[in-house]
Order: structure tokens, then sequence, then C-alpha cells
């Protein structure tokens, strides 16, 4: 058991994303999930700042405007905190890839669609580019299995386009593996140089290079031109 903490100083000046204090109306369910929400939130926040063996649960409550009392109401440990706000970022990119992939059959267009949207979901969520590509490797076992999860998720997506491609000209499994890995590796790069933002104009290149196992330099080539074309339309 913890200790009874303090209440929050009144005196200090709350954030646009803290509850207002005092009697507010709001129901508990409500006032709980805004508290769970802050906290995973601020992981990724502290996590863009910080590596994960210096992180401490101090800086997290401090992101979130929590006092340590609530933290330990919803998480055991920074741990387990870290662990929850990767599922969180995990599962927004796995809905953002399977939306935009809706409707997307041609095998290109679903391979081009796939990197985009990995791209633009870590350029607009840095946290999330933090916490489960940078830090997840140094946040122990339960972390990398769950990298390892999402890696396969991925692969997986590659793959499935892939299978509508005849037997003999179909590439290896391991070679959505790489390009999976690329993509991870090029989204590190730029959260260790705070670019991030940067992420979607690599899109099309990216594209076009790692469309080539698949599809021939043609349909390639074609492929980056859309993809050039929705980048400027997004930009627009």
């Amino acid at each position: 058991m913890f200790p009874p903490m303090p209440q929050e100083a009144t005196s200090r000046k709350r954030g646009p994303h803290q509850l207002p204090a005092g009697r507010h109306g709001l129901s508990r369910d409500f006032v709980v999930q805004n508290q769970r929400d802050r906290l995973l939130a601020a992981v990724g926040e502290v996590a863009g700042v910080s590596t994960y063996a210096t992180l401490t649960v101090e800086d997290i409550i401090a992101a979130a405007g929590v006092s340590r009392r609530t933290f330990y109401d919803h998480f055991r440990s920074k741990d387990d905190a870290f662990l929850a706000s990767y599922d969180r970022y995990e599962q927004r990119m796995h809905d953002r890839v399977e939306d935009a992939l809706t409707g997307v059959d041609e095998l290109a267009a679903r391979i081009s669609v796939t990197i985009e949207t990995v791209l633009d979901f870590f350029a607009t969520e840095a946290g999330a580019a933090h916490v489960c590509v940078v830090e997840v490797l140094a946040a122990g076992p339960a972390a990398v299995e769950r990298r390892g999860k999402t890696v396969r998720w991925l692969t997986g997506l590659l793959e499935d386009a892939a299978s509508t491609l005849p037997k003999r000209g179909r590439p290896s499994p391991l070679v959505a593996e790489a390009l999976v890995g690329a993509i991870y590796e090029l989204v590190y790069a730029r959260a260790a140089t705070d670019e991030l933002s940067a992420l979607p104009e690599l899109g099309p290149d990216l594209v076009g290079a790692l469309l080539l196992p698949y599809v021939d330099a043609d349909q390639a080539a074609a492929a980056k031109r859309s993809a050039k074309a929705r980048l400027r339309r997004r930009a627009a």
C-alpha cells in the first residue's frame, strides 16, 4: 500500500489538459478515463525528451498534471504505464492503417497506402514514434515482444498483398520483413533528429523503391507518381 499523498496544490496553475478543480459535475467514469488518457499521453511526451532508463514516475505525473496517488490508481509501475501507452499507440496505428486500406485491392496500391499511412501516423504522433520505435527496445522483454507483434502485423499486410502474385514470382516473406525494418529505421532516425514531421515527404521515394520486389519498374514508377500526387493533395 502507498502512504496517503497530499492533494495537488490548488495554487498551481492548471494546464488546459487538466480537469477543473473542485466540484465540476463530471462523472467518475469520465474523470478516471481522462486521468488515464493524460497519463498515457504523458508517457509519449516524456519519452520524447528522455530515455527509458531515465524516465521516472515523477516525470510522467508532472507531464500529466496528476498526483502520484492517481498514477498508482491506474498503473503498478512506470513499466506498466509504458506498456499501456505502447498498446494505445499501436491500436491507433492499426485502426488508421486498416481504415486507409478499406476498398483498396490492387497490390501496388495496398503496399503504397500501408507505407504512406504508417509514415503519416508517426509524423503526427511523435509520442508513438518515441514509445513504439525508439524506447521500446530498452523497455524490457514484454515491450520487445509487443514490438515484434506489431512488426509481424505490418509484415503480414505486405505478405497478404503479395499473395495475389503467382507463387513463382512471389518474393520471399523475408522481403516484407526487411521492408518493415527499413520503415522502422527511417522513423527511428527521424525521431532521433527531431524530424518526424518530414516523414511523409519520404513516402513517394520509399514507395517507388520498396515496391520493386513485387512489381516491375514501370508499375513502381507509376505508384511513386500516385504517391506524389496524394502528398500534394494532402498539403494543399
